[in-house]
């Protein structure tokens, strides 16, 4: 091998070992950066079904963005808007024994930008009479208010 592709093979190892050194470099902070994301997901999602067993369904929608584009999908309905969705909650739901308690389980948070997140999970109620269950799937955006739903789509298992 001559200088000059000596001088080559050189700048090519250093090159990649300088790509390594900042992947791996990278790594931590991108695994903080999803676990700091799952964790104030969660902690939106636990206000969620706090006020929700408190009969607080305002308090609920919170953890909703409040903009006209939000969009709630269940069954064959799709509903637009922050206050639209409240509403519908608010007729649904209209006492504490329709409300019942609400379990979040299963949940799987997987951050797909930094203001994106996607949650999907089970949710169920339990009331005196039955207990309707099924699984969601949010698509969370990072808001000047922290992280807010932006779209919920909503199914429910029939027995």
């Amino acid at each position: 091998m001559n200088s000059t592709q000596h001088q080559i093979a050189f700048l090519f190892a250093s090159l990649v070992l300088a790509v390594t050194m900042a992947a791996c470099e990278s790594q931590p902070d991108s695994k903080q950066n999803t676990e700091q994301t799952s964790q104030a997901i969660q902690e939106v999602m636990k206000a969620q079904q706090a006020a929700w067993n408190r009969g607080d369904i305002e308090g609920f929608m919170n953890g909703y963005e409040r903009a006209e584009t939000t969009t709630f999908v269940s069954g064959d309905d799709i509903m637009r808007g922050w206050q639209t969705v409240l509403d519908r909650y608010k007729q649904r739901y209209n006492s504490p024994g329709l409300m019942g308690s609400l379990t979040f389980s299963e949940l799987e948070i997987r951050p797909l930008s930094p203001s994106y997140a996607l949650a999907n999970g089970r949710w169920q109620l339990t009331r005196s009479n039955d207990t309707p269950h099924g699984r969601f799937t949010l698509l969370f955006r990072q808001t000047s208010a922290g992280w807010r739903i932006v779209q919920d789509t909503t199914t429910s298992a029939t027995p």
